[in-house]
């Protein structure tokens, strides 16, 4: 069969070609901006790739099916064109449901943050075991370098994203997945474009909570309120929760099952940690399972792994095998990736996009480093839920921990963020030329220096930019 991806470069609708081309189908896609690393990755797997959404490509091609991602709206051509054509379409989340998960057990990371680096995680960790996972991660784990495969069955591990499904199926991609294993990270307010308000949200989420059986399982946050509510709304699984608390000496953590459908009324007791996170000692019932040593820091990412491990023993994985794993987890691209070092100051790739991740990533970076060194945060708010002054107001209170903080505006962002440079006061800078800010930034930095650049899409180049000049 012929699938035609419209949509094809994003990091989801990628993972649905890579998937459809190892099933054997003829695959080929269109996108408005066909670039690195997506474009290789799928050039690389065969996938023939048009830039732009010209209509006369479908006739041409006459595919079986069309796959519309969700950033394709009504007025696009291509999508004017299958619709007046009366063509055969469906959504990526759709397809995946009806032709990949059917009689698999799916294990969901969902949450605001980290479900693509807790979703790599868990992936691995089922890899390390010998259980060859399916996967759609939405970025690229850097110990498969591909965001999908088929894997054998019964697991497979998807992001569960709560972002809606298409521009005619508005309901989160997340519901067409029906997992028997859900990790639920973490529910803040985020895609304004697309909820009205957190409300809306937890709806969604609920969705998702009625599609698990009884015997399945979900990991969640006992400090979430907001995860508090949606299950308060009706859940009928079990559940299995992991309380935080920051010390003097690092962090401790507990996991414990809650649900009386569990049998198992024990609990996957505390993890303690180094200050950065970068070690850190897995406990269950009191006795201690093993120690990890990573590469990664952060609060954040100790809370991935332990639900990772949480979700990997639900699926039969014993917990020091999951510890081994993650001592060989290599992270995923652009999650606090470091793209070079030089004369002493070294660049960071990172997706962060949203307050909290933002604050939690320099926490992290500031942890490892200490604080006589200096961190320069270099921003692109360019999600949608950021151009639409939604966190204004709370993201200075993120950047705290930075030294300095630019951010690039290009002139459809003129103006938008006055307030926020106001609360940031005089380390806050702010450029609208990408080669300007470069040579700012260049003009600031001193060696020993560390350069976060955050921003959900390419910056630019930015990042071999500062490099260069370095």
């Amino acid at each position: 069969m012929h699938l035609h991806i419209l949509g094809i470069c994003g990091t989801f609708m990628g993972g649905i070609a890579l998937l459809a081309r190892a099933n054997g189908h003829r695959v080929t896609g269109q996108d408005a901006n066909v670039y690195p690393p997506m474009s290789t990755q799928l050039e690389d797997q065969g996938i023939e790739l048009i830039q732009g959404f010209d209509d006369d490509i479908i006739k041409e091609l006459s595919p079986d099916v069309i796959i519309i991602g969700n950033a394709l709206s009504r007025g696009n051509s291509a999508v004017e064109y299958v619709l007046q054509q009366n063509l055969a379409y469906t959504s990526g989340a759709q397809w995946l449901a009806e032709n990949i998960l059917q009689d698999r057990w799916v294990l969901a990371v969902a949450g605001t943050h980290g479900k693509t680096t807790t979703t790599s995680m868990l992936a691995w960790i089922l890899e390390y075991a010998g259980l060859n996972p399916g996967f759609l991660i939405g970025g690229v784990p850097e110990n498969f370098g591909v965001s999908a495969r088929n894997g054998n069955n019964p697991f497979f591990v998807v992001e569960a994203d709560e972002y809606d499904t298409a521009f005619f199926d508005k309901r989160s991609k997340f519901v067409h997945y029906y997992p028997r294993t859900v990790i639920l990270n973490n529910l803040e307010f985020d895609h304004a474009d697309i909820f009205e308000d957190l409300g809306a949200i937890k709806k969604q989420f609920h969705h998702l909570i009625r599609t698990v059986p009884g015997n399945g399982l979900i990991i969640y946050p006992q400090e979430d309120n907001s995860l508090k509510d949606v299950l308060s709304m009706g859940c009928g699984s079990q559940l299995e929760k992991y309380s935080e608390q920051v010390t003097n000496d690092g962090w401790s953590t507990n996991l414990i099952s809650e649900s009386s459908q569990s049998a198992d009324d024990s609990s996957l007791a505390d993890w303690s940690s180094r200050a950065d996170g970068s070690v850190f000692e897995v406990y269950w019932n009191g006795i201690s399972q093993g120690i990890v040593r990573w590469d990664l820091v952060g609060l954040h990412n100790v809370s991935n792994a332990v639900v990772a491990i949480a979700a990997a023993r639900h699926s039969g994985v014993p917990i020091k095998y999951a510890i081994e794993a993650l001592r060989k987890f290599k992270n995923v691209k652009r999650r606090m990736e470091v793209k070079g070092t030089v004369n002493g100051v070294t660049v960071y790739d990172d997706f962060a996009h949203h307050p909290t991740a933002i604050a939690t990533n320099i926490d992290g970076l500031r942890r490892k480093i200490g604080n006589e060194q200096r961190i320069i945060a270099i921003l692109e708010p360019r999600s949608n839920t950021m151009k639409m002054q939604v966190h204004n107001q709370t993201l200075p209170d993120s950047l705290e921990q930075a030294d300095q903080v630019f951010l690039y505006l290009p002139d459809e962002c003129a103006n938008k963020f006055d307030d926020t440079l106001e609360l940031l006061g005089n380390k806050g800078h702010v450029y609208n030329n990408i080669e300007q800010l470069k040579s700012a930034v260049l003009a600031h930095t001193k060696k020993t220096d560390h350069l976060l650049v955050m921003s959900n899409g390419a910056f630019c180049g930015i990042h071999q930019k500062l490099l260069d000049g370095l």
